[in-house]
């Protein structure tokens, strides 16, 4: 017998990956095609149509680039920045972290604006900084929208603002890979130049394939971009674009049909719909982290994220204990603390094609994991705080009315 057996299925609540919906499996279980054939090429020319509905841009141009959400990152800043351009990146946790490491390895000047982990953005150091940057030597702005590490989502609203009352022409680059499909998220709107996200998250597919959209503003910026890049170089999608052939190198043929089949489940639910779904989801696991007497990682409400709850543990419980007893006991998945708050949080995954009666599952699982590890929760008392929200919150759904 298999050691990993457990009866049932996993409760898979990390934020990200996520569950796959039986519908992009059944789409993604098919052999292998020639790429080159007819019907490939009309099958991505759609999907690049559709995909702009995510990012909620018209001007915008995407690429379905097989990686993962550091490579999209990667592509983000070589194909946009050269050598030496100074960009101001926030640091507000792990995957913050991460991508402000990466910037400085292909030798960008990074100014790090450095936050509390559980904090957001200091956005008033960035207004600072471009009241005084005069010389326009600021190239770029780089921000993660939702950290995924303490549960906190930037207003990137109020960065466009800011970039707007001082008349910079920096370009706005944003980490949307926990927040696309999951939270509002306007490309256009808030005059974001490069927007990426990762199949693993929101849009519930297997991890693989990374989803760019670039501005007007930023392609032209790729044409005098001088740092290196070849495997995700935009110039030459774009020429196979032109071509209408449409990819430059073979594809993961699965993942199209599955990033198909995800697209029209979330165009069937309705993108506001779905973004409203995944705000019940947060502030349902709000109120039972409440309940259970413990606090939130984010320190404020306006950075509350609705795709992930880092829950803060007594000095005296280790938090991987939680995960660890959650897997082994309960087939239940959580997050680990990292880095900063390794040891001292665990996460919430809330986002994907996920239900409220499917939280609850998780929230009472929680519970009796608290309770294992010598926490004094009252048993159900997390999952009654958001039972009384949702109750009083889901709606009909439209198809069965």
């Amino acid at each position: 017998m298999d050691y990993m057996y457990a009866p049932g299925k996993n409760h898979l609540f990390v934020p990200g990956p996520v569950h796959i919906p039986d519908q992009v499996i059944r789409a993604m279980n098919r052999n292998n095609e020639d790429y080159r054939s007819p019907a490939v090429p009309a099958l991505t020319k759609i999907l690049l149509e559709d995909v702009k509905k995510i990012f909620k841009t018209t001007s915008g141009t995407p690429f379905l680039i097989p990686t993962t959400g550091t490579g999209a990152w990667e592509s983000a800043l070589t194909n946009t920045l050269s050598p030496g351009d100074r960009i101001i990146s926030f640091l507000i946790g792990q995957f913050s972290l991460l991508w402000i490491d990466q910037q400085q390895r292909l030798n960008f000047n990074v100014d790090v604006v450095e936050s509390d982990w559980g904090e957001g953005a200091k956005l008033d150091v960035l207004a600072s900084k471009l009241a005084a940057d005069t010389a326009h030597t600021i190239k770029a702005i780089c921000i993660v929208h939702n950290e995924t590490a303490t549960g906190v989502t930037n207003n990137l609203s109020k960065v466009r603002k800011l970039l707007d009352e001082y008349r910079h022409p920096a370009l706005f680059l944003v980490d949307g890979v926990s927040s696309i499909c999951a939270i509002d998220f306007r490309m256009d709107e808030w005059g974001i130049d490069v927007a990426l996200t990762g199949s693993q998250k929101a849009l519930s597919l297997p991890t693989g394939m990374g989803i760019v959209c670039a501005s007007p503003k930023a392609l032209e910026a790729s044409k005098t971009a001088k740092s290196v890049r070849v495997f995700f170089d935009w110039k030459d999608y774009i020429k196979f674009y032109n071509l209408g052939t449409f990819w430059p190198y073979t594809p993961s043929i699965q993942l199209l049909y599955g990033l198909r089949a995800a697209l029209d489940l979330i165009f069937e639910e309705g993108l506001e719909n779905v973004i409203e779904r995944h705000r019940r989801l947060g502030k349902a696991t709000r109120l039972a982290v409440e309940a259970w007497g413990l606090k939130n990682c984010t320190q404020k409400e306006e950075w509350f994220s609705d795709t992930v709850t880092a829950v803060i543990v007594p000095p005296h419980i280790n938090s991987s204990e939680i995960v660890r007893r959650a897997w082994q006991r309960y087939n239940l998945s959580l997050g680990l603390g990292l880095n900063k708050v390794a040891g001292k949080v665990f996460r919430i995954g809330h986002l994907g094609h996920l239900n409220e009666l499917q939280l609850l599952g998780c929230l009472a699982g929680v519970e009796m994991i608290l309770k294992d590890v010598g926490y004094p929760v009252k048993l159900g008392s997390g999952v009654a705080a958001a039972s009384a929200y949702l109750q009083n919150n889901i709606p009909m759904i439209p198809s069965r009315i």
